[in-house]
């Protein structure tokens, strides 16, 4: 079946910027995952890069089309916990845009990321007065400083450098689930939601 064909009776869902959006960003937080302090620079741009999409993102939520909007998939718990025990269940109804739970999962993995970048910011501007919250330095020191006392924490050990990595680590942990997800709703709806990230096309309702 060529690509024409598959095309026939499909309709596009996901714009240019969300699908450039979505693999930059995996890409980037994926290098700044893997890097630290052997790839210290490499792993600042690419958080720089990571706070810089998401806060597009975020962006693009009021401005772009209507599947990659807010108003589109944004809903109350309730809601995204009964899609997720009905996708569980080979129940739940499809969703041409983002589902209830693929929705929360968005706000959750753009919250993690904004947390991983902010922390790390500030990470940077303690430890070596750089970044763009360099000019506060002295000010975010002596914060982390006063906290390590109250918690009992030497210099070398715990402090914004593990809230830093913990956020991180939660954040990669909610990226399985991500992928876990859209794989047993690529199965439960029968159709390839990777590749429908890729061309932007899906099938209607």
């Amino acid at each position: 079946m060529n690509t024409e064909s598959l095309q026939q009776g499909q309709i596009k869902v996901w714009d240019l910027f969300v699908r450039v959006f979505h693999w930059t960003l995996v890409a980037a937080f994926a290098v700044a995952y893997v890097t630290e302090d052997e790839a210290m620079a490499l792993h600042v741009w690419a958080g720089y890069l990571v706070g810089g999409l998401v806060l597009a993102r975020i962006i693009w939520g009021f401005v772009g089309p209507a599947h990659a909007r807010f108003g589109d998939f944004v809903c109350g718990p309730f809601k995204a916990w009964r899609y997720l025990i009905d996708l569980i269940l080979f129940r739940a109804r499809r969703h041409v845009g983002h589902s209830p739970a693929g929705g929360a999962m968005v706000l959750v993995l753009m919250a993690g990321c904004l947390l991983t970048v902010w922390t790390g910011m500030e990470l940077y501007a303690a430890e070596e007065g750089k970044g763009p919250l360099s000019w506060q330095a002295p000010v975010i020191a002596q914060a982390l400083a006063d906290d390590d006392d109250r918690e009992g924490h030497d210099d070398n050990d715990g402090g914004e450098g593990d809230l830093h990595e913990w956020i991180a680590h939660l954040t990669f942990l909610a990226v399985l689930f991500h992928i876990a997800g859209v794989f047993l709703a690529g199965i439960v709806h029968k159709e390839n939601l990777v590749r429908a990230m890729i061309t932007g096309r899906k099938r209607p309702e």
